[in-house]
């Protein structure tokens, strides 16, 4: 099983989506790939920290409540 770096992963799907886009200008790049990478990076945390809200901010870094705002954002939570 060969391990590619989170970085060339992410670089390599770049490269794709924009030649998939076949000359077509892309528009909200930035966003689209904020929200696609937060998602997952949320779900797999907030599972590894067993749910904990206060834990899993800590380990990203994030201030309680602005974690819940993204897991709101997100539809993770009610």
């Amino acid at each position: 099983m060969s391990h590619m770096p989170i970085e060339e992963c992410v670089r390599s799907n770049l490269e794709g989506y924009l030649r998939d886009l076949g000359g077509t200008e892309p528009d909200g790049m930035y966003n689209m790939l904020v929200n696609v990478v937060e998602r997952p990076l949320l779900e797999v945390v907030m599972r590894h920290a067993d749910h904990n809200q206060s834990k899993a901010a800590q380990w990203l870094g994030l201030n309680r409540n602005t974690l819940r705002k993204k897991l709101l954002d997100h539809k993770l939570i009610k």
